[in-house]
């Protein structure tokens, strides 16, 4: 199965500014103005995680009203185009 994991920390400057945070991604130079769950996937994957486990984190951790492993899996497709996560 396809693990997932949040770019290396050393590439990131995250900062969070009211509801909204803020990602500069050293490597491509481009930052990123971000909503819930970004900030919420990239601590998450702090260790390689497949979608299903990802998913099954975030329930436990925070009140998912449409858990749905799909729309997951587009949200973290979306994050590996940017830079901020990898695909193993």
């Amino acid at each position: 199965m396809t693990r997932y994991r949040a770019a290396s920390p050393a590439t990131l400057r995250i900062v969070p500014v009211d509801a909204l945070t803020l990602i500069y991604h050293r490597a491509s130079g481009i930052t990123h103005v971000v909503d819930a769950p970004v900030p919420e996937i990239l601590a998450a994957l702090a260790e390689p995680l497949t979608v299903d486990a990802l998913l099954t984190r975030l329930a436990e951790e925070y009140d998912l009203l449409d858990a749905d492993a799909l729309a997951l899996a587009v949200r973290l497709d979306e994050l590996v185009a940017a830079g901020l996560v990898e695909r193993l």
